[in-house]
C-alpha cells in the first residue's frame, strides 16, 4: 500500500516521511486511531515506504521488488502480529498469515468483528498471548534479508493479555538494530502504560467529512451527494461509512434491535425483554459491543435533539422519526446515568460476561431510569 492510496491524512503522512529523511525513525510507534480511520492502512503504506528500493519524494515507488511484496504482505522483512483464538491448535498468528493477508488486502479499514468472521471467532473473544510474544521476539532475532528494517506490526496492541505486553517490554526499550514497530490501537487505556511510554504516538484522526464524501465517490462510485449522506453518518469513518452501505439494502438490525428493546423496557413488557434478550445473546460478542455503541449513539442523540442544535444530529430519517417520539424519555435527569450502564454493560461483555445476565439487568435499570418524570 502506498500513501497515494489513502484519502487525507496528509499532515500524517508528511511526519512520518520527514521521520525518514531527517534520519529520525523511531523504533517504536503507536498509530492511535479507530476504526475506519486509516491506522492500519497508515502503518502498512509506512512500512512499504521504509523498504523502498526506489523512494519518491511523497511516496514508495509501487514498481521495485520490494514494493510488489509489501503491497501483497508477502515481503520477507514485515512480520505480523494481531488477535488470534488459541484453539483448535493454533497457538500464534502465524499459523493464519493466510487469513490475515486475504482480511487486509479485502478491507485495511477492517475492524475485530470483521476479522473474526475470517477465523471463526464465533462468540469469544481474540486477544494476543504470551506465545504470540515469544513468535515476535523470535522474528526479531532474525537477520534482514532484503529490507534495511525488519518491521513488526502489530494490530489491535491493547489486545495484549498483561503477560504478553510484559514480555515485549525490554526488547521495545533495547531493540535490535534496525528495527521497527508499528503498534497499531485504537483504545489507548487499555493498553499497558509502560508500553505506551516506550512508542512515540502517531495520532490518527477521522477523515474530514469532504475527504471521506470524495473516497465515497472513487472507491464505491456514489453520486456526491450520496456519498455527502452517508459521509455524516458514518462521522468520519470509512469502516461505519461501509456498512452504512451495505445496510441501505436490508433491514437495520440495530436500530430495530434498539427500537423494540426501549419499548419494551419502558412498560417492562418481559415477554418482549426475553425476545430481545434471546437475539442479544445469540449474536457474536463483537456484535454485542458494536449494538451497544449503537445504543449509546442514539441515547447522546435523543439529549441533542432535546438540549442541542438540530444540525448535530447524525441519525437518518427513519431513526429522527423514532427518537422524535423517543427522545423525550432521555434527559437531564437520566441521560448521564443511561451512558453510564451502556459503557459499564460494554465493559462487562469485554471481560466475557454473561450475557443474558447482562441484558436482562440492564433491562431492568433502562425501566427505571424510562419512568423518570422530568419536572
Amino acid at each position: 500500500m502506498r500513501f497515494s492510496d489513502i484519502s487525507g491524512h496528509e499532515k500524517v503522512k508528511k511526519r512520518l516521511l520527514q521521520s525518514y529523511k531527517e534520519n529520525r525513525v523511531s523504533h517504536a510507534q503507536l498509530f492511535l486511531g479507530n476504526t475506519g480511520y486509516g491506522s492500519l492502512a497508515l502503518a502498512l503504506a509506512y512500512a512499504q515506504y521504509l523498504s523502498c528500493t526506489d523512494k519518491q519524494e511523497a511516496d514508495s515507488c509501487g514498481k521495485c521488488p520490494s514494493c510488489l511484496k509489501m503491497s501483497k504482505l508477502v515481503h520477507p522483512d514485515l512480520h505480523f502480529a494481531y488477535p488470534i483464538l488459541t484453539s483448535g491448535g493454533i497457538e500464534n498468528s502465524t499459523q493464519l498469515i493466510t487469513e490475515w493477508r486475504k482480511a487486509v488486502l479485502h478491507s485495511p479499514y477492517m475492524d475485530l468483528e470483521e476479522w473474526c468472521s475470517y477465523i471463526d471467532g464465533q462468540n469469544k473473544q481474540p486477544f494476543i498471548g504470551v506465545k504470540e510474544s515469544a513468535e515476535i521476539l523470535r522474528k526479531l532475532t532474525l537477520t534482514t534479508f532484503e529490507s534495511p528494517y525488519k518491521i513488526m506490526v502489530v494490530w489491535l496492541a491493547e489486545k495484549l493479555n498483561m503477560e504478553a505486553a510484559n514480555k515485549l517490554l525490554k526488547i521495545l526499550e533495547e531493540p535490535p538494530d534496525n528495527t521497527v514497530f508499528l503498534m497499531v490501537c485504537e483504545d489507548e487505556e487499555q493498553l499497558l502504560r509502560t508500553i505506551v511510554s516506550r512508542t512515540q504516538l502517531v495520532k490518527i484522526n477521522r477523515f474530514e467529512t469532504e475527504t471521506l464524501q470524495q473516497l465515497l465517490v472513487e472507491k464505491q462510485q456514489l453520486s456526491p451527494e450520496h456519498a455527502l449522506e452517508i459521509s455524516i453518518l458514518a462521522e468520519g469513518n470509512y469502516w461505519v461509512a461501509q456498512n452504512l452501505l451495505k445496510q441501505e439494502d436490508k433491514e437495520n438490525w440495530n436500530f430495530n434491535f434498539f427500537q423494540n428493546w426501549m419499548r419494551a423496557c419502558l412498560k417492562f413488557d418481559y415477554a418482549k425483554i426475553n425476545e430481545c434478550n434471546g437475539k442479544f445473546f445469540d449474536v457474536k460478542r463483537e456484535k454485542q459491543k458494536i449494538l451497544l455503541s449503537y445504543c449509546l449513539h442514539l441515547v447522546r442523540e435523543c439529549l441533542v435533539m432535546n438540549y442541542g442544535e438540530p444540525s448535530l444530529g447524525r441519525i437518518t430519517p427513519t431513526e429522527k422519526q423514532f427518537l422524535q417520539k423517543f427522545s423525550p424519555y432521555i434527559h437531564k435527569k437520566n441521560g448521564v446515568a443511561f451512558a453510564q450502564e451502556i459503557n459499564k454493560a460494554y465493559g462487562h461483555i469485554e471481560r466475557n460476561a454473561n450475557a443474558k445476565v447482562l441484558f436482562l439487568d440492564l433491562s431492568f435499570k433502562f425501566n427505571e431510569l424510562l419512568n423518570i418524570k422530568l419536572d
